[in-house]
């Protein structure tokens, strides 16, 4: 498919901070040509029928209730430390 004539290829380029070859310009203006090709297709089907959705499927809420539960016990929590102190996790210093 050829290009159209409306593409600056250019402008394109610049805008995803691209440097191309007129080789590659020329390939990837074919290749926009052809996605826009496809979307104008698109446009064509009718779709009056269609409910408009945001999902494909019904989106549920599965949050469980907010019920209070004991946590872990610290000596569980801290058992894969590599090192620990007062019942923390120490890590090695990150800030100055």
């Amino acid at each position: 498919m050829s290009q159209p004539t409306d593409l600056n290829i250019d402008h394109v380029a610049k805008l995803a901070r691209l440097t191309l070859t007129p080789g590659e310009k020329a390939q990837f203006a074919r290749q926009l040509g052809d996605v826009l090709h496809h979307i104008e297709q698109l446009a064509k089907v009718d779709v009056s029928h269609v409910e408009p959705t945001a999902h494909a499927f019904a989106v549920y809420n599965v949050w469980s209730e907010d019920v209070p539960q004991p946590g872990l016990p610290v000596e569980l929590a801290l058992k894969n430390a590599p090192a620990q102190r007062d019942h923390m996790i120490v890590v090695p210093k990150v800030v100055e």
